[in-house]
């Protein structure tokens, strides 16, 4: 490994895999605010292409609050019964469509506070939206970023709160925006869960659990 300290290495980490990745986004599709708000609400347990394959058709016919709620919740569960926990998933998004038409004329709230009141929203999604939608520098902690936090040595926390909360400290200023894009499309291609893909990884020289895998270059 590097004989850097830890403030260089993952400054270090950070600038490699943003010339790895250079446009870090959601891979969600979606065609307003609204749509990407229930793709991210179907994305929880579920793989982004999976929520791509259903919103594809979905939002093709159903892209507002109206439509969304002519389907009911019953409609809808059936056209997005191929993702896991569509049932509730329906429940939340219909519940959560009706209080955006009564309570903010139809548009999403771009606060964290608002956004985590509304129907199946939590910390997570309120971060994935305030990033994407808002371009604030707000990191959500997924399982991709949660497992390669620990293997890169940036948290030793299950708790993704207190995995947020210590990357919003080591994480330099400039990568807060993109950290969480970054980590997780590595951990989607490259440094997958059960096979990590160590011999394409660029920042393998830097990560401690290559070096326990004894795969860094020599």
């Amino acid at each position: 490994m590097s004989t850097t300290n830890d403030a260089e290495r993952i400054s270090e980490i950070c600038k490699i895999l943003s010339k790895e990745i250079p446009n870090p986004e959601s891979e969600l599709n979606y065609k307003s605010p609204y749509t990407f708000l229930l793709a991210v609400i179907m994305s929880a347990q579920t793989t982004d292409v999976q929520v791509n394959k259903v919103t594809e058709t979905l939002f093709e016919h159903y892209d507002t609050i109206d439509k969304i709620l002519a389907l009911g919740e019953n409609g809808l569960a059936e056209k997005i019964s191929s993702i896991g926990l569509y049932r509730n998933k329906a429940r939340n998004i219909i519940a959560l469509s009706k209080v955006l038409q009564d309570q903010y004329n139809g548009e999403v709230p771009l606060t964290r506070e608002d956004l985590e009141k509304l129907p199946g929203v939590g910390r997570k999604s309120a971060n994935v939206v305030l990033n994407t939608l808002c371009g604030l520098p707000t990191i959500a902690v997924d399982t991709h970023v949660l497992r390669l936090s620990k293997r890169l040595g940036f948290s030793q926390h299950n708790d993704p709160k207190k995995v947020e909360q210590d990357l919003e400290k080591i994480i330099p200023d400039n990568y807060k925006h993109s950290i969480s894009n970054l980590l997780v499309l590595h951990g989607r291609y490259v440094c997958k869960a059960r096979t990590p893909n160590c011999d394409k990884c660029a920042i393998k020289n830097l990560c401690p659990d290559c070096e326990e895998r004894k795969c860094q270059s020599t």
